[in-house]
């Protein structure tokens, strides 16, 4: 069998930090593995075992480096809690969950929170570590605690310059830097005023969040107002796409197509939905592609993959759809048959429609897939003249399907 690769999780104190169990596996180690600061942690004199760096990019030499030193005592050296955003993750894909012996230490979250007096089970965590900073946006909510894990000197100035940008210059910022160590330090201040454009790269982010009294209100559930888009006039608007998004009923780690993106309202409020979700929008006008590039984006969900192709030809290569979404162009040879086609049993279809030969192409397939056929209609109060009378919408016809 195998021997078990140790993982060793160990904070900005170092050795001292550490306790006797995760000591006695460092001091036993033929092989230690890590960073070059978690290497420079260790005393010579109590580790001596071969030191090896992590090469640069990292993910592709993880496998070749472990089985280079295969049959020795290795021990890698993770920061913190290796499983809490850290290699422990990426060794369990490489070799296996049970080739591995993780000793964890306090993670710099655990840190943060014992220093800023936070429930630890109700504060989220949002690592800006080799990701879009755009995707902080989608966690940006009134009075909510956030607590960021930086990737470089430069993130927390970074954070504070898409708050101002995004309406929330009111947020409190506080970056503690080098927790758990002798040079542990307090940055303090606002958004609207951040005055460090660098900081320790060892750090934390914590955000109280306060929107400014101009900007969006944005919720979390389906349905954004229609402000929140910029778009040609092609939008789904917003109670036909609360609507919508509730027949299509996102799940993590489900996969969207988007067909006919348009402004890109119904990928984006399905990715916004967890984080985990997935979406690629198919749009053949460039310019409407680069505006669903540029929701999705100011949305927080920068994820979002956005194909320029007409359908059903520019679906040939996507990667199979748990459900798919038509929002345009259903008149086009072999559309349908192509999106049904591509769902695996157990997907589902949604498709909307207000003119009268697209709703008779659905009422086809109804007839011959069964799901549910609905109309949906939406209408606004409206001045008329003195008084208020109702404007009706254009109706749209919706037809939802689950593969058997």
């Amino acid at each position: 069998m195998n021997a078990a690769i140790s993982v060793v999780g160990i904070g900005a104190d170092g050795w001292d930090g550490l306790p006797e169990a995760s000591r006695r596996t460092l001091r036993a180690a033929e092989v230690l593995i890590g960073g070059p600061r978690q290497l420079d942690l260790l005393p010579a004199a109590d580790c001596p075992g071969t030191r090896v760096a992590w090469p640069t990019p990292l993910l592709p030499a993880v496998s070749g480096l472990l089985a280079a030193h295969e049959g020795r005592r290795v021990a890698v050296l993770a920061s913190g809690d290796p499983m809490f955003y850290g290699i422990g993750r990426t060794l369990a894909r490489a070799v296996g969950p049970d080739r591995l012996r993780v000793l964890p230490h306090p993670s710099s979250v655990s840190y943060a929170c014992a220093r800023l007096g936070w429930p630890l089970e109700a504060t989220e965590t949002v690592s800006l570590v080799a990701r879009p900073l755009d995707a902080l946006t989608s966690r940006l909510h009134d009075g909510r605690r956030l607590l960021l894990l930086g990737e470089d000197a430069d993130s927390p100035a970074r954070v504070a310059a898409l708050l101002r940008e995004r309406g929330w210059g009111g947020t409190r910022i506080r970056v503690l830097e080098q927790l758990g160590s002798a040079r542990e330090r307090l940055l303090d201040g606002t958004a609207a005023q951040w005055p460090h454009e660098r900081t320790d790269p060892l750090h934390v982010i914590a955000l109280d969040c306060v929107r400014d009294p101009e900007t969006l209100r944005l919720g979390v559930t389906p349905g954004l107002p229609d402000e929140a888009y910029e778009h040609d006039g092609q939008l789904t608007k917003r109670y036909v796409r609360a609507a919508t998004l509730a027949a299509l009923a996102p799940a993590p780690g489900e996969l969207l197509w988007d067909i006919g993106g348009g402004s890109g309202s119904i990928g984006i409020e399905w990715t916004r939905a967890h984080r985990d979700c997935r979406a690629v929008a198919v749009e053949r006008s460039a310019e409407r592609a680069a505006r669903i590039a540029r929701n999705a984006a100011a949305l927080g969900v920068p994820g979002l993959r956005v194909v320029t192709a007409a359908a059903p030809a520019g679906l040939a290569e996507l990667p199979t759809p748990d459900a798919v979404f038509i929002g345009g162009g259903l008149t086009a040879p072999g559309l349908l048959d192509a999106c049904w086609d591509a769902l695996p049993a157990g997907g589902r279809l949604v498709a909307n429609t207000v003119t009268m030969e697209s709703e008779a192409l659905l009422a086809e397939r109804y007839r011959r897939h069964g799901g549910e056929l609905v109309r949906l209609a939406v209408a606004a109060a409206v001045p008329v003249g003195g008084f208020t009378g109702w404007r009706q919408a254009m109706p749209v016809t919706q037809w939802s399907v689950t593969k058997g």
